[in-house]
């Protein structure tokens, strides 16, 4: 099966050597499952001639905002509801999230509380589970048809399941601590309060669910299922 990867932003220059670009993470994290992969570069204005060019699709996070006014997220959005039309499976994660709820009708801002930095707790059907987090924005209001799967205590949509369509989560399963840590380092000072960032600091080290989550990624690729 091959997954086509919509990257919507870069990893800071200084992290690029020891961590790959977001796509990296991503087959690195799915590697056990024998996918294809291919990557669309689209906020470089980069997008697949068809969407036959791939059996599902997956749409990275990214440092811009789905609200801000890029000439690449109008056809971004065209995109998502293009896929939706074509049944493909469709998985999102932090800004593939919520581009792809804004592009569904749903409503997406600048979280009041603030950033969600490190490890954080998020309460899925099944259980608990521990996911590296790095964001402000959020979704405010879900698309209609979209179910909540997922909240943590600062972000009551954290995954939405959007039946036998897409699959999409705020946090970054694909993160590991020093990736994490290296962004502290080069993207957070300045734009994260230092309280939130030594907060965070302290909870490092927490084991992640990165492989249950890896499989409920696979799972819903080849059945459109996540359970």
């Amino acid at each position: 099966m091959k997954i086509g990867i919509l990257k919507t932003g870069p990893v800071p220059d200084a992290l690029i050597a020891d961590f790959g670009e977001y796509h990296d993470m991503f087959e690195a994290m799915l590697a056990p499952y024998g996918f294809d992969f291919q990557v669309w570069s689209v906020v470089d204005g980069d997008f697949p001639q068809s969407l036959e060019d791939a059996d599902g699709w997956l749409i990275t996070g990214s440092r811009h905002g789905v609200y801000e006014d890029h000439p690449w997220l109008p056809p971004l959005e065209q995109c998502i509801r293009d896929i939706f039309a074509a049944g493909r499976p469709l998985i999102g994660v932090c800004f593939g999230h919520q581009v792809i709820a804004q592009a569904l009708g749903g409503r997406v801002e600048k979280y009041a509380g603030g950033w969600a930095i490190g490890p954080k707790v998020y309460h899925f059907p099944d259980g608990p589970r521990v996911i590296q987090a790095w964001h402000q924005d959020q979704v405010i209001a879900p698309p209609e048809g979209a179910v909540t799967l997922a909240h943590s205590d600062m972000c009551e949509h954290a995954a939405l399941l959007y039946p036998g369509k897409a699959f999409t989560v705020q946090p970054h399963p694909e993160f590991d601590d020093g990736f994490i840590q290296g962004l502290m380092d080069h993207r957070a000072k300045g734009v994260v309060p230092d309280d939130v960032l030594a907060e965070a600091q302290g909870r490092m080290g927490k084991a992640l669910d990165r492989d249950a989550m890896a499989a409920m990624f696979a799972k819903f690729f080849r059945e459109k299922e996540i359970s």
